[in-house]
């Protein structure tokens, strides 16, 4: 990670830590770097949160400065624009939006022309230039000055396109949706009206400043209830970019990344679709997805967090299926991202093919306790490498006889040790936790 960009892009406070300059630069930067032999063209879309606005017009005007063209998709989801980049002629796409973060931050996620995350040495190129001292890139002039158009035809392609992808009708299927006042709130119920579901939603009327308050895949409670009271089959709760998903089945029982993972992927072996017979999955999944893919003879990859490492992995073994446990779902067959309006349309395909309710379809995956504490440290290296550290994370590992783990990982963006245990028992799984975080405490390295 650099000093502006993480895994997902350029976030922050709005006019704090991300601010309308720095939008402007990123735009002059990108117009001048794939405008320098031709006609530069970048498709942005945007979320709901008041600040978009202003990051919008700042990244526009950076880029036409340039010569290069901008395509506003308005408010979409992040899958969307990648989607759109991808499929048609662009040099690359932007979304702004801090995903699942409250309203007052924003970030700037950059896509390459194959609806990918940026590479790196462009990412390191632009923050060369966002901390320059001096601008040399040049001002288009007069006919050659870049120009914006709306662009609502991408967004209503990628519609569609979310719509072929469903092998079934949804007609008397009750679905709940709940938008999280973000960017779903501009497309998902369209797709599932269309795709004949009775669809319940809520949290779709977005103000600038409700975007994830209180609602959506982080307070997915509020769905869960919404599903039980209204007797819905299955509900789908997206993040504020909607490249997240959870779902809740028709108990009002939460179904979260690694549980989709197991739905998705059971089924796909039973049709000969999972290739390379694996699934890709973060460090953070939960040991009882492994037991439960353990038992169907489903293989399995691990990376670092983040869906950027989800995706090379898959990339570089053309698997087909990945994700994390916070409902970033990959489908590699049909994008380049996490997608949750996707998403919950590949579970509508499960539950209606196996014409079984979510609710037997993810019994066999028994997800185990966690427990997650963090420890403010002063280094976060020297922790991870301390013997006597790693000897109290072994000391609690052991004690779990096989029946659990303990996982030390340090935050990405904060001076901070995530110490995380799965046992059989949420007390169990405290008790490993708190042994290690003692150790840390010791050792005097708590800031």
């Amino acid at each position: 990670m650099g000093k502006y960009f993480g895994t997902d892009g350029f976030r922050g406070e709005a006019n704090e830590v991300l601010t309308a300059m720095h939008a402007f630069k990123v735009g002059r930067f990108l117009g001048h770097y794939y405008g320098q032999n031709k006609k530069c063209s970048v498709a942005i879309g945007k979320d709901t949160r008041r600040s978009s606005y202003m990051f919008e017009d700042a990244l526009s005007a950076g880029l036409t400065s340039t010569g290069a063209d901008v395509y506003l998709l308005h408010v979409t989801t992040t899958p969307s624009v990648s989607y759109v980049v991808r499929t048609e002629d662009f040099d690359c796409g932007i979304m702004i939006s801090a995903s699942h973060n409250p309203f007052y931050d924003n970030g700037i996620k950059l896509l390459n022309a194959d609806g990918e995350k940026m590479e790196q040495e462009v990412i390191d190129k632009i923050e060369e230039y966002l901390d320059g001292d001096f601008d040399d890139i040049p001002y288009a002039k007069r006919e050659n000055i870049g120009r914006t158009i709306d662009y609502f035809a991408g967004r209503n392609r990628y519609m569609g396109y979310l719509m072929t992808l469903a092998n079934n009708s949804f007609r008397n299927v009750k679905v709940g949706l709940d938008c999280a006042n973000g960017s779903a709130s501009a497309i998902a119920k369209s797709v599932f009206d269309a795709l004949g579901a009775e669809t319940y939603v809520i949290n779709n009327q977005p103000n600038g400043t409700n975007i994830n308050v209180d609602c959506g895949s982080t307070h997915v409670e509020h769905l869960q209830k919404f599903v039980v009271d209204n007797n819905l089959d299955i509900g789908f709760a997206y993040d504020g970019d909607a490249d997240r998903c959870f779902c809740v089945d028709e108990n009002g029982s939460l179904v979260d990344g690694d549980l989709i993972l197991y739905v998705c992927g059971a089924y796909l072996k039973e049709h000969n679709k999972l290739k390379g017979n694996s699934v890709v999955t973060t460090i953070m999944s939960n040991i009882g997805l492994y037991k439960a893919f353990d038992e169907i003879g489903i293989d399995y990859a691990k990376t670092d967090v983040g869906d950027k490492f989800v995706y090379e992995c898959m990339k570089d073994n053309e698997y087909r299926l990945g994700g994390e446990q916070s409902g970033h779902i990959i489908f590699s067959k049909y994008a380049t991202t996490g997608d949750g309006i996707l998403t919950s349309l590949k579970l509508m395909e499960v539950m209606l093919e196996s014409k079984k309710k979510m609710s037997e379809l993810t019994k066999p995956c028994v997800i185990y306790p966690q427990c997650l504490k963090n420890v403010r440290v002063t280094d976060k290296d020297v922790v991870l490498n301390d013997a006597d550290v790693k000897a109290a994370a072994k000391e609690a590992e052991a004690k779990l006889e096989g029946d659990g783990r303990i996982l030390l990982r340090a935050s990405g963006t904060e001076p901070v040790i995530r110490v995380m245990a799965e046992a059989k028992t949420d007390e169990i799984a405290e008790n490993a936790v708190d042994t290690v975080v003692a150790q840390i405490k010791a050792k005097g390295y708590e800031a």
